[in-house]
């Protein structure tokens, strides 16, 4: 029998038809550009890569090309956007094998950096530290993304009617766009972010009196009109806190990570928290957060071992 013939196009020619075909308009710009970015590395780690000559080898030798002077988790971001078109091509009939299958992700030494998340008492400092008065102001955006695990732009683009005091939620199906000049509501990161978000009886309180009379019920309560909220801004103030409180320095994605971490420590199941931050699945919570889930696999372990030493 005769051994089919396989595409010979260049795979970041490949690379680039995939995107115009499959995601141009289909995902929001910022998205997008990440998909370009990828498909320039390609072109510039491996110009003369045909599609008949993707393996499991030069797949790999891709993967370490860019990992060289990238950290672990820029790595396997690269991987995530590679593999996504890799598939489709596979189910097309245009690559034999998938390449990606068992791939090692590596990456360069990373740099120091703002800690990923704090502990629940060092988060308790924290809050407990916060200026929160009659009136909005960052401290509440802090508060409130700590004890939500919202997106930045996803806190921000929060109105009025957002809010669901009733059922004791957060509407969360926009976001904004803080990135342009003139800012404006935009979509959120995918679909799966478009959700509801439960919060303490304490906190929707809080917020009910602080947006009670609120002229613009669909105009976001954290962004004031002709002025430009920048992340910094933020992220600079949460600094000053942390140097002031003598505690890890953190960001407020950070505060995010914090939000998912306390819940899987309290013994939240993997799949509610993806759901609670939006993840698109909960294998994305999982690499996230693998080093919580694994101490959390040891003590189920021990916990297991100790009920089966009762059994006789």
């Amino acid at each position: 029998m005769s051994r089919k013939h396989y595409s010979t196009k260049l795979f970041h020619k490949y690379y680039y038809g995939w995107i115009q075909l499959y995601k141009e308009k289909a995902v929001r710009k910022v998205t997008l550009d990440k998909y370009y970015l990828t498909y320039r590395k390609i072109r510039e780690l491996a110009p003369n890569l045909h599609m008949n000559d993707l393996n499991r080898q030069t797949y790999q030798k891709l993967l370490n090309d860019y990992a060289l002077t990238h950290e672990k988790q820029t790595t396997l971001d690269f991987h995530h956007h590679l593999k996504a078109a890799l598939i489709d091509a596979l189910d097309e009939g245009i690559l034999e094998h998938d390449p990606t299958r068992r791939a090692i992700i590596k990456g360069c030494t990373p740099n120091q950096k703002k800690n990923k998340f704090l502990s629940f008492y060092e988060l308790q400092k924290l809050l407990r530290h916060l200026d929160l008065g009659s009136e909005l102001n960052w401290d509440w955006f802090i508060l409130l993304v700590s004890k939500t695990g919202l997106r930045f732009a996803e806190a921000l683009a929060l109105t009025p009617e957002d809010f669901d005091f009733e059922k004791q939620q957060l509407i969360i199906n926009k976001s904004w766009n803080y990135k342009d000049p003139t800012g404006g509501f935009q979509e959120t990161k995918n679909e799966s972010s478009n959700r509801m978000v439960m919060i303490d009886w304490q906190l929707i309180n809080q917020f009910r009196m602080l947006i009670k009379g609120k002229e613009e019920p669909n105009w976001p309560i954290f962004v004031e009109h002709d002025k430009r909220v920048f992340n910094s801004t933020i992220n600079n103030l949460l600094e000053k806190y942390c140097y002031k409180l003598d505690i890890p320095t953190i960001s407020v994605h950070g505060l995010r990570h914090t939000h998912a971490s306390l819940l899987l420590y309290e013994g939240v199941s993997v799949a509610s928290v993806a759901k609670r931050l939006g993840h698109a699945n909960t294998t994305t919570t999982q690499e996230t957060y693998i080093h919580i889930i694994e101490e959390l696999e040891n003590k189920d372990n021990d916990k297991v071992l100790h009920h089966l030493s009762q059994l006789g």
